[in-house]
């Protein structure tokens, strides 16, 4: 009997369970993908928002501004790449204009610092490489961005040193009330029983609490598309680039990324396979028309990946933060800034669930912090040391982003440790860069099969299923 279950391992899942594991409680954090950050939580725009675009009313409003700050803090507490670069939103005709301003009076409201309204002259000066057609743009100097995968794994890495229980590959199919606690079935032939269950099932999150309650809200499953292009375009910009927004959303972004990468996008589109991820011509083509509007320097052929992620948009407008049934809390309709907001939520959500009778004692012996060797960033000398205590830190698997064997031996012996090529990719950073794992895939398998004891034919790309090998050649024989 654990006392609380949460369902669903994304960012908002993951910092409730961060957030709960300093308390003494048992804590089951449920995912039906076989790692964490398997939806909205990988496939973003890794930004960490000012706070000035959800209305001040609005839930997304009040957590904005303090969730920012917190995500800064993590970050420090937890080794998680990250970087204050400012925003930018851009407008290029009156219409816009008038949008900038309402933007800046939420973002007063809020509690955004260093908010300015700026002419075109000043935008150029600032960033010179945008277009001429820009007439203002709204300056938040509090927004940055972040490594949205390692910052979910950090929470969880840090969340099952302290007790929580992950539980990958388990797709909820059923809840049940049993007078003091729920009964949680999955596709396997097990049950997990919990007092209090949380709903953070992201896009599937209207599903899970059509199971307990009548329903209150509908998840309107939204694609996003997305270019990645490879530092190798240099500088474009230094700070997050916006377009003006619209009732979609917030519009197609240019944003540097914490590799020193650019990403374009997103789009907005309503799609009915709530696990399409697929790009499209369309897509890809619109994107690029508004960043080159934005950007007219912008050179799209230094793309070196396309990706998509489904956001949990609703028709609310809005989270949707609720006891909604006995012992049933949902984390629901998290659409962005979701990222941002994850540790206000996570805050929100412990305090509903002790205002709903969850005991909540602190630990005596709590055992927090995170720090992670990048090879690459440390000085020639530190290097050396390295290798000499550890030699496969003196060899390079991934060229193009400096990744060792060391490195990725070190990821496999955290706490969670990766069980696919793209779970590597996600702790280590191998594959991340030009070639896209062409190079170091087949050696960061050789390596996965190796430290987990495992077949190479049974070592996944990424999801469950995505195996890479289907036979030995040559009748089985072994091969250098």
């Amino acid at each position: 009997m654990y006392d609380v279950a949460i369902i669903g391992a994304g960012v908002v899942g993951r910092a409730l369970a961060y957030t709960l594991s300093s308390f003494e409680l048992s804590v089951a954090l449920i995912e039906k993908e076989n790692e964490v950050a398997m939806g909205a939580s990988r496939a973003n725009t890794a930004i960490i928002h000012a706070g000035f675009d959800p209305t001040p009313e609005s839930m997304m409003g009040q957590l904005s501004v303090e969730g920012m700050r917190r995500c800064y803090q993590l970050c420090e507490e937890l080794d998680v790449e990250h970087r204050k670069t400012g925003s930018l939103v851009v407008a290029f005709e009156e219409s816009q204009k008038s949008v900038l301003e309402i933007l800046y009076r939420q973002g007063v409201e809020n509690g955004c610092q260093g908010l300015e309204l700026i002419d075109g002259q000043e935008t150029r000066r600032r960033e010179p490489k945008l277009s001429e057609g820009i007439q203002a743009a709204l300056w938040a100097p509090e927004a940055g961005v972040i490594n949205p995968w390692e910052f979910t794994l950090a929470m969880a890495e840090v969340a099952v040193r302290n007790g929580v229980v992950f539980m990958p590959d388990r797709e909820v199919t059923g809840l049940a009330w049993q007078g003091d606690h729920y009964q949680v079935t999955f596709s396997l032939p097990e049950v997990v029983q919990a007092r209090f269950v949380v709903n953070a099932a992201g896009v599937n999150s209207d599903l899970i609490h059509q199971m307990v309650a009548t329903s209150a809200f509908e998840i309107v499953p939204t694609r996003g598309e997305y270019y990645l292009l490879d530092r190798t375009v240099g500088p474009l910009v230094h700070s997050v680039i916006f377009y003006s927004p619209t009732t979609q959303g917030k519009g197609v972004t240019i944003s540097p990324t914490i590799h020193d990468n650019f990403i374009i996008g997103p789009n907005s589109e309503i799609i009915e396979d709530r696990s399409d991820t697929g790009v499209t011509r369309t897509g890809m083509d619109h994107i690029g028309e508004m960043a080159i509007q934005m950007l007219p320097s912008l050179d799209l052929r230094a793309n070196i990946r396309n990706y998509a992620g489904v956001r949990a948009n609703s028709r609310r407008g809005d989270f949707y933060i609720r006891m909604s049934a006995e012992h049933f809390l949902d984390l629901a309709a998290i659409k962005s800034p979701g990222l941002t907001c994850a540790p206000s939520i996570a805050r929100l959500a412990a305090d509903l669930l002790e205002e709903a009778g969850l005991p909540m004692r602190k630990k005596s012996l709590w055992k927090g912090g995170r720090r992670v060797i990048r090879f690459k960033e440390i000085p020639e000398e530190e290097r050396q040391a390295f290798i000499k205590d550890n030699p496969l830190y003196g060899r390079v698997i991934c060229r193009c982003e400096t990744i060792t064997e060391g490195e990725i031996v070190a990821a496999m012996k955290r706490e969670i440790p990766p069980v696919s090529i793209d779970g590597v990719k996600r702790r280590a950073g191998t594959g991340m860069g030009r070639c896209q794992g062409g190079f170091c895939g087949p050696r960061v398998l050789e390596i996965l099969a190796r430290e987990s004891n495992r077949h190479p034919l049974t070592v996944e790309e990424d999801g469950m299923g995505s195996f890479i090998l289907t036979a030995e050649t040559k009748g089985g024989c072994a091969h250098d």
